[in-house]
């Protein structure tokens, strides 16, 4: 019996390298840990990687610039929308008056009976600060942000469908939901794996919006990566996913720090089966406390490294003063 640990990390398509990284390292105070490319296609663009202090599963946001390459997308319905964080749940006040003065647009809400803040990265994709009780994981305590009020991973995602039902079907027969369906208005949330945190599923029903881009593009959510743990959990679920009809699913894909099964979902949001490798995962490459600080290639593509890199827009990386010290 294939299952789901929680979530592992989640994929944007953003706009320009700079302003992603100063979004969220310098404004949402996020861990830098690494910068390297897209291991599809033949054009350099940057994978960049964020992360809470330890950079656990469910706690990484990575990122596309496709602004130098002049790819954007559309924003739209069947499609992963919304990046949704969790904050201490003492701490939007501080990250209100945080985001107001870092030049961000804020308002705050309440889903689900509870406060949670809205905003936009630079480049337009949806963001929002939920408030998270009893979350271990440690924050990243970065520019200016204090320990008890820095995020402490993902808490999920939105995800805008036509037809909510067809995802809460998928979610139920092949990809483990747990618990009941919670509705508000119209959104309906519920989370996935075995974890308690960092892995709810928000569906959001949408028949207003044109159909949103799947391909790459700036301005878009990529894919939702979800924790299988090991290779042999990740081919039970992928063949349970394919006895079920739904083979929308590519074979084994080798991402350097982790491997990947990725599966087009009936709502529209491509979901990513991930199993991080044995081998070290972030750090296979670099130490715990040196990550993000060397622009890092896969082998096939070391050869290259001096051309690649000079073809990428040049980023500099705010360093908090605990980094400078270790």
């Amino acid at each position: 019996m294939s299952h789901i640990r929680g979530s592992h990390h989640t994929t944007l398509s953003v706009a320009g390298a700079q302003e992603d990284v100063d979004f969220h390292v310098d404004t949402l105070g996020m861990r830098f840990i690494k910068r390297t490319v897209l291991f599809d296609g033949s054009l350099p663009i940057y994978h960049l990687y964020y992360s809470n202090a330890a950079g656990d599963p469910s706690a990484v946001l990575t990122t596309f610039p496709w602004r130098q390459a002049g790819l954007v997308g559309r924003r739209g319905t069947n499609q992963a929308r919304e990046v949704l964080l969790a904050a201490p749940a003492d701490s939007l006040d501080f990250w209100e008056r945080r985001l107001t003065e870092h030049g961000v647009e804020v308002t705050s809400t309440e889903v689900f009976d509870r406060r949670r803040l809205e905003f936009r990265h630079p480049c337009g994709i949806e963001y929002a600060l939920v408030p998270a009780d009893d979350d271990p994981r440690v924050g990243h305590p970065g520019q200016g942000v204090p320990p008890e009020y820095a995020i402490h991973g993902i808490h999920g995602t939105g995800i805008h469908v036509a037809t909510p039902e067809r995802m809460v079907e998928f979610s139920e027969e092949v990809f483990h939901s747990q618990g009941k369906l919670v509705e508000d208005g119209d959104r309906a949330a519920y989370q996935v794996g075995q974890d308690s945190h960092g892995n709810h599923v928000e569906l959001i029903a949408d028949n207003a919006d044109d159909q949103g881009t799947w391909r790459y593009g700036a301005g878009t959510f990529h894919h939702v990566a979800w924790n299988l743990e090991t290779l042999e959990n990740q081919d039970d679920l992928k063949f349970e996913i394919e006895g079920n009809g739904y083979t929308d699913i590519s074979e084994l894909k080798d991402r350097k720090y982790f491997k990947s099964v990725y599966v087009r979902t009936p709502g529209g949001a491509l979901f990513e089966l991930a199993v991080t490798h044995a081998e070290g995962g972030w750090t296979c490459d670099e130490s715990p406390h040196e990550l993000g600080q060397r622009f890092q290639l896969p082998e096939q593509f070391e050869h290259r490294r001096e051309e690649i890199f000079s073809k990428l827009e040049p980023i500099e990386t705010p360093v908090s003063p605990d980094e400078e010290e270790s």
